[in-house]
Order: structure tokens, then sequence, then C-alpha cells
């Protein structure tokens, strides 16, 4: 598990490029004790010991914003530094290489893998898309899901997802957690080193959602 030290106490940004249930996660990581601030401003988000990076919406419509507040480098920079990052629905979509959401878009490629949509139509059967509600997730690593935002989450717990988008990542091991809608089964989280990332909100998600934020705790040590 990676863990860096923070400068400051509670030093979390969410980071805001105009997509995103800010004020929902923000209300998240309050209820949970901690003290973020959301914010776009390129200095906050060098200076962040954690990051969080939420969304809703279109995938080249984020990753536009992101270019055109100049937040692609920080992101990548601060990733690379090994500092704690956190995606959150769109925000686990944008970590990847590429999206075919209206077209081939292009991500931050964190992640090697494609974002793919649900198909209408699967093994004969109409599927509802987006893919809305309550659905559990589990695992398939014998660890589970210690030293992850996961750990104390039961396997097949129930999250909240509203989606049409999933991730394919090309590695396996990046795969924190599966999820299975209607036959499909996807990856319904990733972790590589620093970087963790949900489909499902978190934020939505009661008791157990909760308990994913209050773990961001594990990620620093209090330097004062």
């Amino acid at each position: 598990m990676y863990v860096y030290k923070m400068k400051e106490k509670n030093n979390i940004v969410i980071i805001d490029y105009q997509l995103g249930n800010l004020f929902s996660v923000k209300h998240a990581c309050l209820k949970a004790g901690l003290n973020p601030v959301i914010t776009s401003n390129r200095n906050e988000i060098n200076d962040a010991n954690i990051l969080i990076l939420p969304g809703v919406g279109a995938f080249g419509d984020a990753m536009l914003n992101l270019q055109r507040l100049d937040l692609v480098n920080p992101i990548k920079d601060k990733i690379q530094s090994g500092t704690p990052f956190f995606g959150i629905c769109l925000g686990l979509q944008l970590l990847f290489e590429e999206s075919e959401e209206h077209g081939t878009n292009k991500g931050l490629g964190i992640f090697s893998g494609v974002i793919k949509k649900f198909d209408s139509t699967f093994r004969n059967n109409k599927v509802k898309v987006p893919h809305v509600g309550w659905n559990t997730i589990y695992s398939k690593n014998v660890n589970g899901w210690v030293n992850t935002p996961l750990q104390g989450v039961n396997e097949n717990a129930f999250m909240y997802f509203v989606h049409s988008y999933y991730a394919l990542p090309d590695n396996e091991s990046d795969i924190l957690s599966f999820t299975n809608y209607e036959g499909y089964e996807f990856c319904s989280s990733v972790k590589k080193n620093n970087v963790h990332a949900f489909q499902f909100h978190p934020e939505k998600s009661g008791t157990c959602g909760l308990n994913i934020y209050e773990n961001l705790k594990l990620f620093y040590h209090d330097t004062k």
C-alpha cells in the first residue's frame, strides 16, 4: 500500500472540471471526517496530498474540459509522484486510454484498456441501458480488498451505479472488483499502485460507500 505523508491535515482536493457530482462527494468526505476542497486551481492541485476525480457526463466533453483548464499534465504528474488518487464513475473511465463513447476519444492513459458500451442485446435478451441502481461487487483475489479503499467492505456488498459504459482493462491484475449486470461481468473498480477508481458512486451507496471514504485515511499519515 502506498502511504503519502501529508503537508497539512486532511489536504484533500476534489478536482473541479465542470462535470461532476462535486458536492455529494464533498459531503461524503465531510461525513467521513475529512476536510476536502473543491478546485480547478493548478497550484492547489499540485499541493494536494490526496486527489479525487469525480464525474458524470460524456467522456469526450470531460477530456475537453480537462484540456481547456490545463489539468491533464498536473493530474498525470501527481499520479506519477505517488500521490493517492481516487476516481469515481466517469473519473474511473477517464483514467483509461480511450473510450468508444460518441466515437473514439483519448483518455489519460493511466490504465491500459478501453471504455465500452453495454450492448443493448446480450445472449438474445434485451439489456436495459443505462445500468441504474443497486448492484453487488465482488473480488476474485484471494486476499480480497486488504489495504485498499474497499477494506472492510463485505463481498457482494451493494453499491449504487449509474452508467452506460464500462471499463475493459487489458490487465486483469488492475481489477479490484467485478459486478454482474444481466449476464455481463464487468470491472466495477480498479487499482494500480497509488491509483484506485470506482465505477459505482460510493457517496450514494449508504454505509458501505461511506466506509470507502473513511478508508482514505489509510493512505496518509497525519504529520502534525
